[in-house]
């Protein structure tokens, strides 16, 4: 499983329609493990090496914990994926729900999950968001899991109660909060980090540090060369460019090609 952290990996986003008990849900759970199914066959078949399943149709979001209906929708759809793809498999449950997200990681099979606050306190626009680290650690070792966890430094959408710089942030992160590794990003998930605040979390820490939002194909290339790996699935990268849309094969493929030519 931890090879994958070693291998520079370049992971896409299975972006979940609004799951059961959601506001905007409309879709049964056989139509949307159909459409879990198609975007996973899409991302192996253009050659992404992982996968994270999230539930971001599920607008307006919860500030951590998450109703029942959706915990069990995520374990139905994360076992179905898993099950199909030989690409590694994330979890990643908004707006914070990490226990969660590593609960179903962990019993259904799949490699690592994304924590948006793992340390700090965060003002987002659904409140005051606060880390889970102590808690997040011991259910993981409690559980017995080598479940990952992807960890974010300043995530996007959200500002640091107190201004604390990213680097000590950072560094805070990596050696107190029990990540694998750092997501950094920028200020909103169409934009990307600037090089400056790579560079500065890069120079802060020794864990691998990935790019989180921000990656089309005009920058997919510099990026993947500068960071230690690359989430995407932004515009560039759905059909007909609607956020949280179906994937576009094509694009993820020209990504791929243009990272490792």
């Amino acid at each position: 499983m931890r090879e994958l952290l070693g291998s520079k990996p370049i992971l896409g986003m299975i972006h979940m329609p609004a799951l059961p008990a959601a506001p905007q849900n409309d879709k049964t759970m056989d139509e949307l493990v159909a459409f879990a199914l198609s975007e996973a066959r899409k991302l192996e078949s253009a050659g992404l090496d992982a996968c994270i399943v999230e539930n971001v149709g599920d607008v307006p979001l919860f500030r951590d914990h998450v109703p029942p209906a959706t915990v069990a929708a995520m374990a139905v759809l994360v076992t179905e994926v898993r099950r199909a793809t030989s690409m590694h498999v994330g979890v990643n449950i908004l707006r914070n729900a990490c226990e969660e997200a590593l609960s179903i990681a962990h019993v259904c099979g799949a490699d690592f999950i994304r924590c948006n606050v793992v340390i700090g306190a965060y003002v987002t626009d659904q409140g005051i968001i606060q880390g889970c680290a102590a808690e997040l650690s011991r259910l993981r070792r409690a559980l017995g899991s080598d479940v990952m966890i992807f960890g974010d430094v300043h995530v996007k959408h959200a500002h640091p109660l107190f201004d604390v710089p990213i680097e000590y942030a950072a560094q805070d992160l990596a050696e107190r909060g029990g990540v694998d590794a750092v997501i950094v990003s920028g200020p909103r998930s169409p934009i990307p980090p600037t090089w400056e605040r790579l560079d500065t979390v890069k120079n802060a820490v020794e864990l691998p540090v990935l790019i989180g939002s921000g990656i089309g194909l005009e920058n997919v290339k510099e990026f993947y060369d500068r960071a230690d790996g690359i989430l995407i699935g932004e515009p560039d990268f759905k059909v007909g460019g609607v956020w949280g849309g179906e994937t576009d094969e094509a694009a993820y493929a020209e990504a791929v090609r243009l990272c490792r030519g």
